[in-house]
């Protein structure tokens, strides 16, 4: 696990640790590795490891930190920053749990999915084949973020890649699946969004009174499955 890293401070009470640039599953797994390492070997004060696209933010308390450095006479961000670094360079490598495939399901097009006609349009397809190329392929969730349980799924095929819409809806509805330039995604919840909405799935992301309280977890791999209008209302029905 010996490679280039940049760390930066957040705030006074967390930092970033830069793994890399750009999206890509060998820099996720970085990622995914340092944060198992941080979670096994918690130093004093540590609060959270949270991982994105390419990097690890590092949530702690400064105070315990400090309490526990001030005779060196570092700060909390060096303490920690030498912590991390320390546990690069000694070579430890907890590879991520073996990963998990979560299948979706999906009713794609219709009034679920408003806008696949206008993406088959974009890239000169049928909606049928951007079904076929959006399901076709497992997606890795890089990271979690936006709405609670908002799975940020990079890898998107270019030929289905679409930009954003220019004006966001103000509400999308929970489950929809959709489509922001070569990421996808799913809402879990009701909000405001700009993606292209070509789907929508009847299984729920944000599970509050369960722990961890998300479906997903960074790591993960999605499977979207096409179903028909009757298995969507079906599912619908057995998880009410």
């Amino acid at each position: 696990m010996k490679y280039k890293i940049i760390i930066k401070p957040l705030g006074d009470s967390a930092l970033i640790v830069q793994l890399g640039d750009g999206v890509n599953p060998l820099i996720h797994e970085r990622a995914q590795s340092l944060t198992t390492l941080l979670n096994m070997y918690q130093f004093n004060g540590f609060i959270e490891a949270v991982p994105a696209y390419n990097n690890v933010t590092v949530y702690y308390n400064p105070f315990i930190v400090y309490q526990s450095s001030y005779k060196t006479g570092q700060t909390s961000f060096q303490k920690v920053s030498a912590y991390i670094n320390e546990l690069i360079m000694r070579g430890k490598q907890e590879r991520p749990s073996k990963e998990r495939i979560v299948k979706i399901p999906v009713l794609y097009g219709g009034k679920q999915g408003p806008d696949l006609d206008y993406v088959a349009k974009y890239h000169n397809l049928s909606p049928e084949e951007v079904i076929h190329i959006h399901s076709s392929q497992d997606y890795l969730v890089y990271m979690l973020g936006f709405a609670p349980g908002f799975p940020f799924l990079g890898g998107v095929d270019r030929r289905v890649a679409t930009p954003r819409k220019e004006t966001p809806r103000q509400a999308i509805a929970p489950g929809s699946v959709g489509i922001a330039g070569e990421q996808t995604g799913i809402y879990p919840l009701e909000t405001p969004g700009g993606w292209q909405i070509i789907g929508r799935t009847p299984r729920q992301l944000f599970l509050p009174e369960q722990s961890p309280p998300t479906l997903l977890q960074p790591g993960d791999k999605i499977r979207f499955i096409p179903v028909t209008l009757e298995k969507y209302e079906t599912y619908k029905e057995d998880i009410q």
